[in-house]
C-alpha cells in the first residue's frame, strides 16, 4: 500500500480506520497486531499511537463513529409525518442501505463488542439502544393505532434488527437482486411480521426475483 503522506495527519487517520476496519473484519481484534496495521496503512506502528493511544481505543472509536453514523443517517431518512406505516418502511430502508454500504464496519460493529472493556461497552450500548428505541417506537404507534398486530413491541424489535442487519451476511452486489430489491422485499417480511399488509409492490419483486433465479 503507497505510504500515507505524514503532514496530512487527517488523511492519515483516516487511512488507520479504514485499514483496521478491514484487518478486524478479516481477522478480527484480538489476531490484528498494530505493526500489522502500521504496514497496512504504510507507517511505523509507533506513529499509530499518535492517533490512538492503544488497541482498544481504535476499536471503540470505530464502533462509536459506525453508530454516530448509523443514528445521523436515521435522522435525515425519518418521515416528517409520524406515521407507522411509512415511518416502519423508512427504518427498513434506511437499516439495510447503511450496513450493505458499511459492511466491513458493521462486521466489526456486530462482533467486536466483546473486546471492549465495561465502561467503552456501556457507552455503545446506550448508542444501541437510542438507536433501536427509534425502532420500538414506531411499533409501538403501529400497535397503538391498531395498524400493526403486535404482542410483545421489545421483542420484535429484536427480530426486526436481527433479520435486517443479517442481510451483509449474504448479500453480493454482483447478484441477482439489487439493493433496493432486496430492501423492498425485506420491508415485506417485516411487515407481515408485525401483523399488517404488504406493500402492494412486495409481490411484484418477488415474483420477479423468482423469475430470475
Amino acid at each position: 500500500m503507497a505510504r500515507t503522506t505524514g503532514s496530512d495527519g487527517e488523511r492519515t487517520e483516516a487511512a488507520i480506520r479504514e485499514a483496521a476496519l478491514k484487518l478486524i473484519a478479516r481477522r478480527g481484534y484480538e489476531a490484528m497486531s498494530m505493526r500489522q496495521l502500521g504496514d497496512e496503512v504504510g507507517v511505523q506502528a509507533a506513529a499509530l499511537y499518535r492517533y490512538f493511544p492503544n488497541k482498544e481505543e481504535l476499536l471503540f472509536t470505530l464502533l462509536r463513529e459506525h453508530m454516530e453514523g448509523l443514528i445521523a443517517s436515521w435522522d435525515v431518512a425519518r418521515p416528517a409525518v409520524r406515521d407507522p406505516f411509512g415511518s416502519l418502511s423508512a427504518f427498513v430502508r434506511n437499516h439495510i442501505g447503511f450496513h450493505v454500504a458499511r459492511r466491513h464496519s458493521t462486521h466489526v460493529s456486530n462482533l467486536e463488542l466483546r473486546s471492549l472493556s465495561p465502561a467503552k461497552l456501556t457507552a455503545i450500548l446506550r448508542m444501541r439502544n437510542t438507536y433501536e428505541k427509534e425502532l420500538r417506537q414506531i411499533l409501538r404507534d403501529g400497535a397503538e393505532t391498531g395498524a400493526f398486530a403486535i404482542d410483545d413491541v421489545g421483542l420484535t424489535a429484536m427480530a426486526i434488527i436481527q433479520m435486517i442487519t443479517g442481510v451483509i451476511v449474504w448479500f453480493r452486489p454482483d447478484e441477482r437482486l439489487s439493493v433496493e430489491e432486496v430492501a423492498e422485499t425485506y420491508h415485506a417480511m417485516t411487515m407481515r411480521l408485525v401483523g399488517a399488509a404488504a406493500p402492494a409492490e412486495a409481490p411484484q419483486i418477488e415474483r420477479r426475483a423468482n423469475t430470475q433465479s
